[in-house]
């Protein structure tokens, strides 16, 4: 599976974007080099995630799909956090995964960032 990585193009607080406020992920596109969503069904094992921003440790996670709400990242909680403190975040207007192109995605906390996505590998 490729590994996709998104680095923050902009949103609330970073109108020029950040490159160290990234996600990366392990999945499989189809032909329209999209998610796939009979892929991830059809895989028994999780979709790798990790969320890396600067300000403390990577987050592990996976991809989830939910055939009405889409695609979203789903992350541990951290040490000292409770269970269901981990982030979830929804993949929200998703072209095509290939470098270049540009995603949305909407945090936790209700703001929406776009992210580039740099590279498909």
């Amino acid at each position: 599976m490729p590994l996709v990585t998104l680095v923050m193009a902009s949103g609330p607080g970073f109108p020029v974007g950040s490159p160290v406020h990234r996600y990366e992920m392990e999945v499989t596109l189809n032909g329209e080099r999209q998610l796939d969503s009979a892929a991830w069904r059809a895989d028994p094992n999780p979709w790798p995630a990790r969320r890396v921003w600067p300000d403390g440790p990577p987050r592990e996670g996976d991809v989830q799909h939910d055939p009405e709400a889409g695609w979203s990242l789903r992350f541990q909680p951290l040490a000292g956090e409770a269970a269901d403190a981990g982030p979830q975040v929804l993949i929200r207007h998703a072209a095509q995964f290939r470098p270049g192109e540009y995603v949305t995605i909407l945090e936790p906390d209700g703001r929406e960032y776009g992210y580039r996505i740099v590279s498909v590998g």
